[in-house]
């Protein structure tokens, strides 16, 4: 086989996809198995709003079938910054809002944009994919491993030591795929240490930006808050970029429409970028949602039912995982606070079932899929140790009836090991 670019031939494939695939593949052969992997939803449990479904049709009803603007539609970002204004009490104006087809081209073309080969780029894992970015514009990994005392979350100590010559960090918060969320006293540290880091840069000296991925900022629970970098911290705004859409906050993942919010210079370049790739947001959905974003009571009443059936099902499994725990088995998880993920683990590594030994992570995962159908995502897949016992469950396709079935045939699988 011919030889292909360096890029190509390094690449390193999705552990996510792979697992997915294997699963898709014993589901449609008839297999009964409980995917708790994907970051997606069932439409048919958790569909997009009403309201936003009616204006799309509508929209297509009125022929909005041509190219959008490379930065979007201008009464979407006008909506955009209506919304943002709002509901985080933050101001942009329309030339810092650039709307891309999901957060996927925004997050590319925001490394494209700041990260030269070389460049320092810091990110704790496990994270989503922040690995790969780097790895395609062949930055140099700065990676902070994250611990359970901190709910995987990075702190501002870590991340000092590692700040001089960096050109970006990378924060998501809520975080996939633990579902925990960044505190406000340490996001302040995290901004000070950029602050004063780009004020000892010389003046034609690339600054230190920050990726600020907020695309579950709408889904936390109980007490959890949200917080922005520019509301604690208003000198941020200029080395601060957002990633943010309608994929997780309204179950929309397949609308595809995402959003960035940063400094004109930065967002001018990333949709000349964007223009290149041709990553846009569908025109007739981007009207729609202009429509949909200025009926805040309509979003008040679909997030009120939503978050409680995402809530609810989060609970119920930590709980069950807690009672699991109590019982001596070698599980454990982080209570719920935010996103649609859980954060469990399967200590299971040395254990026995059926004269085969675990060995290895990986073996535990394929254990559990076997005996208990259950299909979760190890944290190896986010970056994390390759010996990491922790994973991510989602509950986007999460059937609250099935939750005790899952539980008694998880139960039987542990009893089962020695």
């Amino acid at each position: 086989m011919s030889k292909l670019s360096r890029l190509a031939e390094t690449l390193i494939g999705s552990e996510i996809v792979r697992l997915g695939n294997e699963i898709n593949d014993r589901i449609r052969k008839g297999e009964k198995i409980y995917n708790y992997t994907i970051g997606d939803f069932d439409p048919s449990i958790f569909p997009i709003p009403k309201e936003l479904e009616e204006l799309i049709i509508e929209s297509y009803k009125e022929h909005n079938t041509n190219y959008p603007p490379g930065d979007g539609v201008l009464e979407l970002r006008v909506a955009v910054t209506k919304f943002i204004k709002e509901w985080e009490g933050i101001d942009y104006d329309t030339n810092e809002v650039l709307i891309a087809a999901g957060g996927r081209p925004l997050i590319y073309t925001v490394f494209k944009t700041i990260v030269d080969k070389g460049d320092k780029v810091i990110y704790a894992v496990p994270s989503w994919n922040n690995n790969h970015y780097v790895h395609l514009n062949e930055g140099e990994h700065c990676v902070i491993e994250a611990t359970p005392e901190n709910n995987f979350m990075p702190t501002a100590a870590e991340i000092a030591p590692h700040v001089k010559g960096a050109s970006l960090i990378c924060l998501c918060t809520p975080q996939n795929p633990t579902g925990t969320t960044l505190p406000e006293a340490e996001l302040a540290k995290i901004c000070d240490l950029i602050l004063a880091e780009n004020k000892s840069r010389g003046e034609n000296e690339k600054k230190l930006y920050l990726m600020y991925d907020q695309m579950y900022w709408t889904l936390t629970y109980g007490s959890t808050k949200h917080y922005n970098p520019i509301s604690l911290r208003p000198e941020m705004k200029p080395y601060t970029i957002f990633v943010d859409g309608l994929s997780k906050a309204f179950a929309a993942t397949g609308v595809r429409i995402g959003w960035s919010l940063g400094p004109a210079n930065i967002i001018g370049k990333m949709k000349a970028l964007l223009s290149h790739l041709g990553a846009w947001a569908p025109m007739a959905e981007q009207k729609a949602l202009a429509k949909y974003l200025d009926q805040k009571e309509a979003i008040e009443k679909y997030l009120y039912s939503y978050k409680k059936e995402l809530e609810e099902r989060l609970q119920k499994i930590y709980d069950n995982f807690i009672v699991l725990k109590e019982k001596g088995y070698a599980v454990d998880a982080i209570a719920p606070q935010a996103a649609i993920y859980l954060t469990i683990k399967l200590d299971l590594t040395g254990k026995t079932a059926d004269g085969k030994k675990l060995e290895t992570q990986s073996d535990v995962t394929q254990y559990i899929l076997d005996k208990a159908k259950l299909a979760v995502v190890p944290f190896y897949a986010f970056g994390a140790d390759k010996n990491s016992s922790w994973y991510r469950l989602s509950v986007g396709t999460c059937k609250k009836e099935e939750i005790p079935e899952v539980f008694m045939h998880l139960e039987e699988a542990l009893k089962a090991l020695k």
